[in-house]
Formats: structure tokens, C-alpha cells, sequence
């Protein structure tokens, strides 16, 4: 099963990449949902996860996303505080 989020803009993919990378304190982007799961001791491999519990795979995707939307809040706020 492949990613059923759209990014409206195509390009931005590598930036939201390197942006997840950050905020998860890993150099590979692809790792972090691991990483995650590892923090939080979440039975997570790689390839088939689908007898994990729903409550642990939105664990792992919350811990990241909540920290990606914080950050991009953060970088939006410097932004405006910027230009006032």
C-alpha cells in the first residue's frame, strides 16, 4: 500500500522530507517512522506491518506529523514576524 497523502505541490517533497528528517533527529527521511516506533516500542519492521494495532500506527505517524506541523507553525510565525 503506497502513501495516500497528496502533496499539493510536487516539488516541495524533498523540502517536507528534509523537514521530517529534522524534526525526527535523523539524517534519513525514510527512517524516521522506524525510529519512531523504535521510541515508542512499537513492533514496526520493514515491509509488512498490517497486524500492527491502529492505535500504535497512529503512534508513529502522529509523533512525526505533530512535530512537522509544529515546526512549520514555528517557521510561519518567523516568517510573518519578519515581515511586520
Amino acid at each position: 500500500m503506497g502513501k495516500r497523502n497528496k502533496i499539493l505541490v510536487p516539488e516541495a517533497r524533498e523540502q517536507l522530507d528534509q523537514l521530517k528528517a529534522r524534526v525526527s533527529n535523523t539524517n534519513d527521511p525514510d527512517n524516521a517512522k522506524f525510529e519512531s516506533a523504535q521510541e515508542q516500542r512499537i513492533p514496526f519492521v520493514n515491509g509488512y506491518n498490517g497486524e500492527i494495532k491502529a492505535k500504535d500506527a497512529g503512534k508513529i505517524g502522529g509523533n512525526i506529523g505533530g512535530k512537522m506541523v509544529r515546526e512549520l507553525v514555528k517557521m510561519a510565525e518567523n516568517q510573518l514576524t519578519k515581515k511586520n
